[in-house]
This record gives C-alpha cells, structure tokens and sequence, in this order.
C-alpha cells in the first residue's frame, strides 16, 4: 500500500495526504515505521543458511526453535524473503507435443493405443497391465501383467503382436518414460511406424484405451482379488479372452471384436477379389472362323484358348 501512495506521489505530484485518502489509508498508518530490529534474527538466519545452503525456510525455522527461541514462521519467511536467500529450483524440461485429434480409421492395423493400469496384488505389491488395444476392430491385442516394464519389454511384447498379425501404422501412446527412451523411438523408426505421443494431462487423446481401461477396471481389477503376480495374468488373461471373444461392444452394433474383425476381413477380401476380376482381361471369342483352302474349299477354323 506504501509504494501505491509513492507511485501517485511521483507520477501525478499528489500530496501525501490526498494520496492517502484515495487509497482510504490513514496518513499516520502510512508514516509509522516500525521500532523493532531484525537484524539479529537475519544475522542468525544467514548464518543457518551458509551452514545448511538447501534447507528452505521451513526446516530454518525449525533450528531456531530447537535452541528455544521462538520466532514466528510468518516473519521468519520475510526476513528469508528480504535476505535473499530463496532456493532457485530448476524446473524440469518437458517437451513440447502437439495434439492430434483422433482418426476415423477404415481397417484393422491401422493405429495401436498403449496405455498402463495399475494394481496390486494381497500382499500389496503393485503391478502394472500394459495394455494394447486396435483403435478400429477394438480387439485388445495384448495384457501384459508385471510389476515393472522397462521399453525392452514394451517392445517384445509389441513384436509377437507385429509377428501374428502384421505392424501398425500408427502407434498412439502417453509420455511414460517407457515409450520416450531411445530404445522404443528408435525401434518404431527401424520398424517404419508412426509415433503419436498425446499431449501431457490429456488422456481423451488417447480415448480408445482409456475407454477400455474404464472397463477392465471395472470388470476384472475392481471385483477380483490376486493373490500373487501369477495369479493377476491368470485371471487377467481369461478376461481378455472374454472381452474379445463374449463381451458385445456398444460401437461394434453389439458385436463381439472377434466377430467384427472376422466381418471386416470376410468384406476386405470380397472388394479384392471383386477388384481383381474387373481388371482381368477378357477371353477372346471362341466363334469359329471360316477359311479358304487352296482348292477353294471352306473349311472352319477354331481358336483354342
């Protein structure tokens, strides 16, 4: 409020008292100057600082205290404030990604969505379901269960997939520090895929997997009680097996993703076959054709294809 006073003081040649009043403060409130000296409160809070250089002011305050003195930690954090002796933190660096919207995707092995959930087992231990999912059949292509997945192990579980049914074009995944190390870029650049990371905080831009997440956790994670990692990838697998081959799925008209994939490679292959016999070349016509003898007989010709 002083320095407001000040600021019209300077700029518009207000006196001190019409400052004062335009500011509704009292003119002896603006004079007063404290008679209380904290000098040696700074002296032995610069001397804590040297001794102790990455402690903030609230472990400062706590030496103090343990002496006897008893200070208040509200003026303890100005007179830390006005010494200069704030702790500069440096922030991590986190890269830049551009948000890209979802795709209408016409085929299956189009675009992957991976993600991770989590859970623990009786004794308490955490683990992790690495979970991957075809954005267009809606098959989950893999629910890997373990207590820690490194990249190396992301990627040799999306190599049997690759292996069984062919690479995707598209990966689509979040910024974990599995799917950003040099091992799995590299790897999605070797294997000439793709690689959609979405932007931090915003998990809708992954809304295939999360979808799917809701519903793993809900019907398998929620209601079933592990006893160890084993038998998590026991359970965990049979549920997988039920959502692609039992469950309907509301975008698939209440198909079963089994059943719509099996539809869509059943309609795939009648296209090719129908494009491949509209480009054939037509037979030539087996009409018989009439020719002359050299004693001017006519005898008929056929053309054998």
């Amino acid at each position: 409020m002083k320095a407001a006073i000040e600021q019209m003081k300077q700029e518009y040649a207000f006196s001190e008292r019409r400052a004062c009043r335009l500011v509704t403060v009292a003119v002896s409130s603006y004079r007063y100057e404290s008679r209380r000296s904290d000098e040696p409160l700074r002296t032995r809070l610069v001397e804590l600082a040297r001794e102790k250089p990455r402690f903030g002011y609230q472990r400062l305050h706590v030496l103090p205290r343990r002496s006897g003195e008893r200070v208040n930690h509200k003026r303890l954090h100005r007179i830390y404030r006005e010494a200069g002796l704030m702790i500069r933190r440096k922030k991590r660096k986190h890269c830049v990604r551009v948000g890209q919207p979802l795709r209408n995707w016409t085929a299956a092995n189009q675009e992957w969505a991976l993600d991770f959930a989590h859970d623990a087992v009786a004794c308490g231990r955490a683990i992790r379901v690495l979970s991957v999912v075809d954005a267009y059949t809606r098959e989950c292509l893999a629910l890997e269960v373990d207590t820690s997945f490194a990249s190396r192990r992301v990627t040799r579980v999306l190599e049997a997939i690759v292996a069984e049914r062919g690479r995707p074009q598209v990966i689509r995944c979040d910024n974990g520090p599995e799917l950003t190390s040099r091992h799995f870029l590299a790897w999605c650049i070797e294997q000439q895929i793709e690689l959609v990371h979405i932007q931090p905080g915003r998990p809708t831009q992954n809304a295939y997997v999360e979808s799917f997440h809701g519903r793993l956790r809900e019907e398998c994670l929620a209601v079933s009680w592990f006893q160890n990692l084993f038998d998590a990838r026991r359970k965990i697998m049979a549920w997988r097996k039920e959502c692609n081959e039992e469950r309907p799925h509301s975008s698939l008209g209440y198909r079963t993703p089994k059943e719509f994939a099996a539809a869509e490679a059943a309609s795939f292959d009648r296209t090719e076959r129908g494009a491949r016999n509209s480009d054939a070349v037509p037979c030539p016509s087996r009409t018989p054709i009439p020719a002359e003898t050299g004693e001017g007989a006519v005898e008929v010709c056929r053309i054998l294809t």
